[in-house]
């Protein structure tokens, strides 16, 4: 059995892919945009419920080039906000900063505390930083930043490498900071799509660990729960009751609660439930070796009950890369989907039941439906 994927929509990046990194579609049903950055500028365009420009885009003058940091727009596209080497800043559509915090250097070797972009763009030993992240909250009223500590003002343990904070989107306050407990080469947030005072943030440690943080902020303090040492946040359920999660070593997807546990023993091994890719040499042949199965960090949920992972990964070695519905919950089937033209790349969660994938030219975003009920028996919603 596999489920046939229909096209829905064909959305074209609003920038020149050789200027630019991949469009993205962010934001929930109803709230949905197309965004895309470049070394210069970050495009928002808002889309209507078929995935075609609603009004006018917003342009974002960016205030450092893309490689140096990441950045996230409001839920109603009135602020960027850019989280750099040395500090996090929130640029109005005009181009004016909003405010500005700065934090410690994200190059781990240096000690100083910058006061602008300019004083390190030119060092050889600040090409390549890591990284920390921003997310806005579910109602755009809070920035929650995960950024290299000290800051310039305030105090904090000498041991303390990466602080997460919350801040005021509109003043630029410091609400409530924590320490992450982790020394990250990167990070992204995933807000609690209901809730504006929590917020999950998956943190990679390159090969020593993905250290998952779920963040819970009562309009005083900020409270921070250890979820897990090695498993990387990828979605959140509509209801926001569900962790979507794939481990480190890639072996295993599970569902969990907020409290990191899985739910109702919904965790799938990618060894056992995968099967060998169609290409890869059949049982008995002479070196066949071993056939290595494991989940992408890619996916998330298309409803409450289903998701949408993939195995592009350990399937390239033998040809295309194949993408899975999973139900979570009644059977727990993993389903393979079949596209009507050749798909490559690795899916995106959408919600409302839709995910997308990239052209090969990442000039274009395909969005996919499941074609029918017919062809997704034992796939529950």
């Amino acid at each position: 059995m596999s489920v046939h994927a229909r096209l829905r929509a064909t959305v074209p990046a609003p920038l020149p892919v050789s200027q630019a990194g991949p469009p993205e579609i962010t934001g929930p049903p109803g709230r949905r945009m197309l965004v895309q950055r470049s070394d210069g500028e970050v495009v928002a365009q808002p889309l209507d419920e078929d995935f075609a420009p609603r009004g006018a885009g917003v342009r974002f003058p960016a205030p450092w080039p893309r490689r140096r940091g990441t950045w996230e727009v409001a839920p109603d596209a009135s602020l960027a906000v850019f989280a750099g080497v040395h500090s996090v800043r929130a640029v109005e559509p005009s181009g004016a900063t909003r405010w500005e915090v700065r934090h410690g250097c994200w190059y781990g070797a240096c000690r100083e505390l910058h006061t602008s972009y300019e004083t390190y763009a030119e060092r050889p030993d600040h090409r390549y930083p890591e990284s920390g992240s921003v997310g806005f909250s579910a109602d755009g009223r809070l920035v929650w930043a995960h950024v290299r500590g000290p800051l310039p003002e305030g105090e904090s343990s000498p041991e303390t490498a990466d602080e997460w904070l919350v801040v005021d989107a509109g003043s630029g306050r410091v609400l409530g900071r924590a320490d992450a407990e982790a020394v990250a080469a990167g990070s992204f947030h995933l807000p609690h799509p209901t809730d504006p005072g929590q917020m999950g943030l998956s943190i990679g440690e390159g090969q020593d660990g993905a250290p998952l943080r779920w963040g819970r902020w009562d309009g005083t303090e900020l409270t921070v729960d250890r979820l897990e040492e090695d498993q990387c946040l990828l979605g959140l359920s509509p209801s926001g009751d569900r962790l979507m999660t794939v481990s480190h070593d890639q072996d295993s997807l599970a569902v969990r609660n907020s409290g990191g546990a899985v739910v109702d023993a919904l965790d799938w091994d990618a060894g056992t439930v995968i099967p060998r890719h169609p290409d890869a040499q059949a049982e008995g042949d002479e070196d066949e070796g071993e056939v290595e199965r494991c989940w992408d960090w890619a996916g998330g949920f298309l409803d409450e009950t289903t998701l949408v992972a993939s195995t592009t990964e350990c399937d390239e070695e033998w040809g295309r890369g194949r993408h899975w519905l999973v139900a979570a919950s009644g059977a727990r089937a993993v389903v393979p989907i079949t596209y009507p033209s050749q798909v490559n790349g690795i899916p995106t969660a959408l919600g409302g039941g839709v995910w997308s994938t990239p052209s090969d030219a990442c000039d274009v975003l395909h969005v996919w439906e499941p074609g029918g009920r017919d062809d997704v028996d034992g796939l529950d919603g």
